[in-house]
């Protein structure tokens, strides 16, 4: 038996303990958070111990992996604590909110022999899986352009129910870092590296936060194609994120968990199937309210992580794919602030 612990008690750690009781050979044994009556109140409704002291329950000898659901630019420090205690470390996205700190993390893991995953678990839809597919088969001949667009809605009063939200130091920025890294990751996943940046940011629609709502980026990757990164939390009422790639022989454009088109110059005889089965959603996304997402996919990243500790094999999004997007999302970032193009060489942004 695999025993899960889970380091914050807010949101999206339901949709962690929801993920963990679905798995054979896994249980939920322990949960943290700074107020003992917020780990009661989760530990009632999903069980395990309840805890205010994180070393205490990193002490608990059933407890072989954590899952960190703090604000983002607090992963770091219960990482690290979660490693030198022994635990494997499951992170949910971003990894951290800047390259140091994920790099950090990712060496002190190394360091106490632990395994390390960030949570991307839009990978595991079968839709972006088969995207992948045809990008490794070359169907779409030679990519010109993939772009990323993440148009969403939050109210202010999403931004004022936390005073880490919309802050650079807990937040790690606004709608890239937060919202759209989902997509980041994906665009990446799909296409490889990006070579260089060129971005404007911009606060339109919110108040009292520190970090933009709107985002726009020109993407130069490594392979030549170009791209996009449109990303608002400003766009009312939202709409499904969306990644689509076009190329001298075909277009594909992924709308959430559904595949709305999927032409190419040389069809084979799965496509139609493919089409007809990946043209619906199975959730609606989280284009305007937070907890609209399944737990799915989360399930089947965790399957992933815990079979990959389990067999001695790394696990699919382990720290190094999870700083990618941060990577890149710093870079745009600092593109925007200086008014220039960012290159990315050999992993460290440079002008």
């Amino acid at each position: 038996m695999i025993g899960w612990g889970i380091i914050g008690c807010g949101m999206i750690a339901k949709f962690h303990a929801r993920a963990i009781a679905e798995m054979r050979g896994s249980k939920l044994v322990a949960c943290y958070s700074r107020e003992m009556n917020k780990a009661s109140d989760f530990c009632d409704t999903y069980g395990g111990m309840p805890y205010d002291d994180l070393q205490a329950m990193l002490a608990n000898p059933l407890l072989d992996i954590v899952t960190i659901c703090t604000p983002s630019g607090a992963h770091l420090e219960p990482g690290i604590a979660a490693a030198r205690a022994g635990k494997h470390v499951l992170v949910e996205k971003p990894l951290e909110v800047t390259t140091k700190r994920c790099d950090q993390l990712i060496s002190e893991c190394d360091r106490n022999g632990v395994y390390l995953g960030t949570i991307f678990p839009s990978r595991f839809h079968r839709s972006a899986i088969l995207m992948k597919g045809a990008v490794e088969q070359n169907r779409f001949g030679s990519i010109s352009v993939a772009d990323a667009i993440v148009k969403w809605f939050r109210t202010q009063q999403y931004y004022d129910s936390g005073k880490w939200r919309g802050t650079w130091q807990l937040d790690g920025g606004g709608a890239l870092m937060n919202q759209a890294i989902h997509s980041v990751d994906l665009l990446l996943w799909l296409m490889g590296p990006v070579r260089a940046v060129n971005a404007m940011t911009a606060l339109r629609a919110h108040e009292r936060i520190e970090v933009e709502d709107t985002a726009v980026a020109t993407l130069e990757f490594e392979s030549g194609a170009l791209g996009t990164i449109v990303a608002t939390t400003a766009a009312y009422p939202g709409s499904l994120k969306r990644i689509e790639i076009s190329g001298s022989h075909g277009t594909a454009v992924l709308e959430e968990e559904a595949l709305v088109q999927w032409d190419f110059a040389k069809g084979v005889k799965q496509d139609e199937k493919i089409l007809a089965q990946m043209q619906s959603n199975t959730t609606g996304g989280g284009a305007s309210d937070p907890s609209a997402i399944g737990h799915v996919a989360h399930r089947e990243l965790f399957k992933d992580f815990a079979k990959s500790i389990q067999s001695g094999l790394p696990s699919r999004i382990d720290g190094t794919e999870g700083r990618r997007s941060v990577e890149l999302i710093n870079a745009i970032y600092r593109s925007a602030k200086t008014g220039k193009r960012v290159a990315i060489r050999g992993g460290n942004p440079a002008s």
